[in-house]
């Protein structure tokens, strides 16, 4: 995509390209260790930490009609259980390549004769801008594509209980007695007429003493 602002070449992700040269071929390999940005990787589910140091290895190689930038980071990613909500950490390993385009150039590397304004052309390409380029939207997109989607802290995590909230893989044998709402009507009915039962019985007896009494005079 073109850029609408001026590169800031103290941004820790913007490289310059000076060095490396236009001359097909030349390469270049670059190492750096940058503070991860802010919302690096899937929000609210796993990323990397903002500030967290993350590790760049870059290789970068003049092509026809720009630099063809092939890399790795590697950092901390720090997030949840998708299962059991225990807090979790996953060494994150990214693997990337990206081409950044000379915007002078076409796409065969050749000087474009005329400026051509065409947006959508240009809507996914990436350029570089003074001999500089951004890598920060190519970061974000590989470290959201090596993240799962459904981080657990472990393959086998059998995650909470329905009824408590207890985290399972610690007490596997955990379990409550479940009963069958189809039968809970019926068990309280035999419950009244056992009650009904008992109060029927107790109010005989004062019955059954009065007329022995009678019998008896």
């Amino acid at each position: 995509m073109a850029s609408n602002a001026r590169l800031d070449h103290r941004n820790p992700l913007v490289f310059d390209t000076h060095e490396l040269g236009r001359r097909p071929g030349a390469l270049q390999r670059l190492s750096r260790t940058i503070d991860a940005p802010k919302d690096l990787g899937l929000q609210g589910v796993i990323g990397v930490p903002e500030g967290a140091p993350v590790e760049l290895d870059l290789r970068l190689e003049s092509v026809m009609e720009g630099v063809l930038v092939t890399g790795t980071a590697r950092a901390q990613a720090e997030g949840e259980c998708v299962r059991c909500l225990e807090p979790l950490e996953l060494a994150l390993v990214a693997e990337f390549q990206e081409m950044f385009s000379y915007p002078d150039a076409d796409d065969r590397g050749r000087p474009k004769a005329e400026p051509v304004d065409d947006a959508e052309e240009d809507e996914d390409r990436l350029f570089i801008e003074d001999g500089l380029f951004d890598l920060e939207p190519v970061l974000r997109d590989a470290v959201v594509l090596a993240l799962p989607m459904q981080p657990v802290c472990q393959d086998d995590c059998l995650g909470l209980c329905s009824e408590c909230g207890e985290r399972l893989t610690d007490d596997p044998d955990h379990h409550h007695d479940a009963v069958d709402i189809r039968w809970a009507a019926l068990q309280g009915l035999a419950g009244s007429l056992e009650d009904g039962e008992k109060d029927k019985m107790s109010g005989d007896e004062p019955r059954s003493a009065r007329a022995a009494e009678k019998q008896e005079k």
